[in-house]
């Protein structure tokens, strides 16, 4: 199942997907110009073999839900996150608002 939501932070509205896969459920929280995930995200990945895509995102580990996303620290983010003053540590729904 694939669950498609909107979501609004401080007026700004973002999507928030959840896709139930065997065994896991994989959570993302995007707007048009950058995203946070679950854990399933590579962020090194991101920073080094697709470096040049200048993807702005973050990942937080141990989330089940898209609330305990919003909520939960950011684990490692990537090098353009890092350009927007999104950190490791930062909760969720703050670096989204950094992509605003």
């Amino acid at each position: 199942m694939i669950d498609l939501s909107p979501i609004e932070l401080n007026g700004h509205t973002f999507l928030a997907v959840t896709v139930l896969l065997p065994k896991t459920t994989l959570l993302s929280i995007s707007n048009d110009k950058g995203y946070i995930m679950c854990g399933a995200l590579d962020v090194g990945l991101l920073n080094d073999q697709l470096k040049d895509r200048k993807i702005v995102a973050g990942r937080a580990v141990g989330v089940r839900t898209i609330d305990q996303l919003l909520n939960a620290p950011l684990e490692s983010v990537t090098f353009e996150a890092q350009n927007l003053g999104i950190h490791k540590g930062m909760i969720g729904k703050d670096a989204l608002l950094k992509m605003i």
